[in-house]
């Protein structure tokens, strides 16, 4: 190559190479610099950044001179989200839709919103996620959340026109270029975490008698998730049947206590309960009377309102997990017994436990794939199949014993 050809290749610290480029499109000057390909590799040498410099111009030159209705119209990041948010997601549960918000106004906006999205390299989006991943040591799953907003950007983006059919592939479908998660740490806790036999006597004896005891037994007895416990109603328990129908949770949303459908389909399910759940909401149901003769000033006094799944407002004291003055106890109320069991017994106690010791317990006993799906509320029956991969101390112990059978 002339010197010429090699106009705008520069070499790195690091001995690899990249380049500049400057354009003048229908009168408008673009300019850009790369120092990786399109696979996020780096240029070894000065003839192959030269030849990628080459290429992207031609490809800039190329999309001007195409009929007006064919160009594909350079968009934003934050426009592509913007767009998604007022037309691609209606119908998104509420905490899907949180949880996209949040991602995009506490990370993404700030590092990737003011960027063209066809600026964006498949190396920027690599280095991104490993950096959240190996370098502010997020936990595994929730770094694999950003990696779904970037297909999801990219997929609204194909959609609407902003990306070709090449570069969607490319960036979210051929196994060997699309973007994808760092690898796993070594020491990356997946595992699905319970509570012992020992550890279940102490949190019994713990939570008897405490604000939190109702939400504690739900979770030990039905493996419910929190929203979906504080969010439980007295209509939705039977106890002729035997039966506890979830159909909502509780949320946050601006600072207001509100009442939201469950997230998914599957989540929306019918729960079974034992003896035991049975006879302490038959007590909490007749206790529960007296208050409201008892304490009905103070019941009054201390309920609040709030909007259900309906739009309309109901009262506080239509939630199983109101104390007998009235008082509401939402997601909130576990932080102080999650701070004092720690302290008291150096025990991690996270509500969440509590869900992973009930399927574990079921899967121990047996119990289908299915049922333990449906009862869980999974939409997956992979989700399901790690409390059966679980290897607990009393799974262990069972399993010795037969061997003793050899």
């Amino acid at each position: 190559m002339s010197k010429q050809e090699f106009a705008g290749v520069y070499q790195l610290e690091n001995g690899y190479w990249g380049f500049r480029y400057t354009v003048v499109l229908n009168g408008k000057r673009k300019e850009g610099k790369k120092t990786r390909n399109e696979e996020g590799k780096p240029f070894k040498t000065q003839k192959q950044a030269a030849k990628a410099r080459e290429q992207i111009i031609a490809k800039e030159k190329i999309q001007s001179q195409l009929p007006l209705q064919k160009r594909i119209e350079r968009k934003r990041v934050q426009e592509i989200f913007q767009e998604y948010c007022e037309k691609g997601r209606s119908g998104k549960a509420f905490a899907t839709i949180r949880k996209q918000d949040s991602l995009w106004e506490n990370h993404l906006k700030d590092r990737f919103g003011k960027k063209y999205l066809d600026d964006i390299t498949i190396a920027d989006i690599q280095d991104y996620l490993s950096e959240l991943y190996y370098t502010e040591d997020r936990a595994y799953s929730y770094v694999e959340s950003f990696l779904k907003m970037f297909y999801l950007i990219y997929g609204q983006a194909y959609t609407r026109g902003y990306i070709s059919l090449e570069d969607y592939n490319k960036m979210c479908v051929n196994k060997d270029t699309k973007i994808h998660m760092p690898k796993i740490k070594v020491d990356e806790d997946t595992n699905i975490v319970y509570f012992s036999r020992d550890e279940m006597n102490i949190l019994d004896e713990y939570f008897k008698g405490t604000n939190v005891e109702t939400a504690y037994m739900l979770g030990k007895y039905c493996g419910l998730r929190i929203n979906e416990c504080f969010g439980l109603k007295w209509d939705n328990i039977d106890l002729e049947q035997g039966i506890i129908t979830i159909d909502r949770q509780m949320y946050y949303h601006n600072g207001v206590i509100k009442l939201m459908p469950v997230k998914t389909r599957s989540g929306r399910r019918k729960i079974y309960m034992c003896e035991n759940l049975k006879r302490y909401f038959e007590e909490l149901k007749r206790q529960q009377a007296i208050n409201k003769e008892e304490l009905a000033l103070q019941r009054e006094q201390k309920q609040i309102f709030m909007r259900d799944t309906d739009g309309k407002l109901i009262s506080s004291l239509e939630l199983v997990n109101s104390l007998s003055n009235g008082k509401i106890q939402t997601v909130n109320s576990m932080k102080y017994h999650t701070r004092l069991l720690k302290e008291k017994y150096n025990l991690t106690f996270k509500y969440h436990y509590l869900r992973h010791t009930y399927g574990t317990r079921l899967a121990e006993m047996n119990t289908p794939a299915h049922l333990l799906c449906n009862q869980m509320g999974h939409s997956s029956i992979n989700v399901t199949q790690k409390y059966y991969i679980a290897i607990s101390k009393d799974g262990i112990e069972d399993f010795v014993k037969k061997l003793e059978a050899f």
